[in-house]
């Protein structure tokens, strides 16, 4: 297993993408993760069915990761519609729930004696909610977050925010609007490009519209 440095305020995400579950392990061991936390809503996949919630959990344990299911506090397909707009979730309004708090401290919690990881299923962690919603309160609490990338490399949670703003054609910068103004707008941009949308919520939003 790969020396990393030790620290309680760093968490890691990781997406499962089309891996296979030996070379999805190898990325937790190069960088030191003894957790894994899924913050899948869903934890299954008809595409990619070594990342089903048992057979996961199985692969890790043989391999001495730990394995916990956080997607009922974490996941980005809440069952609360208060965090809904026009059928789509907000994760502003999600971040706020007492669900979601009590999840962000468990891994608050988590940290304090294991290296924990973020998992759900998007290869690019700018296309997932473990980085616009979760690894994104968690900073705000502090923490360091790095995404361990399908090549095995990390990015910075502030790197990937550099990024973001290429990703969703963020204009240069300019004298009216602050680096965090110019990274708060990209990230609206790119959760209205990834947030999820129940359809019956927004077929009933529609038809309300006079």
């Amino acid at each position: 297993m790969a020396e990393v440095e030790e620290r309680q305020d760093r968490v890691f995400t990781v997406g499962h993408s089309n891996h296979t579950a030996e070379y999805f392990i190898s990325l937790l061991a190069k960088h030191g993760v003894t957790a894994l936390a899924d913050v899948r809503s869903a934890p299954h996949s008809r595409f990619s069915p070594q990342f089903g919630k048992e057979r996961i959990r199985r692969s890790l344990k043989d391999a001495g990761i730990k394995y916990v299911f956080l997607g009922r506090e974490l996941g980005a397909r809440t069952n609360d519609p208060t965090c809904y707009q026009d059928g789509q979730v907000r994760y502003d309004r999600l971040a706020r729930t007492e669900l979601f708090r009590d999840g962000i401290e468990r891994v608050v919690v988590g940290c304090a004696s294991e290296s924990v990881a973020l998992m759900c299923t998007e290869r690019d962690p700018l296309d997932c909610h473990r980085t616009l919603l979760v690894a994104r309160s968690l900073v705000e609490r502090g923490f360091h977050v790095d995404h361990i990338l399908a090549d095995a490399t990390l990015e910075t949670y502030e790197d990937s925010m550099i990024r973001l703003l290429d990703k969703v054609g963020q204009p240069p910068p300019d004298f009216f609007t602050s680096a965090s103004e110019r990274i708060e707008e990209a990230l609206q941009k790119q959760e209205a490009r990834i947030a999820y949308v129940d359809k019956t919520l927004a077929a009933s939003s529609e038809s309300a519209i006079p």
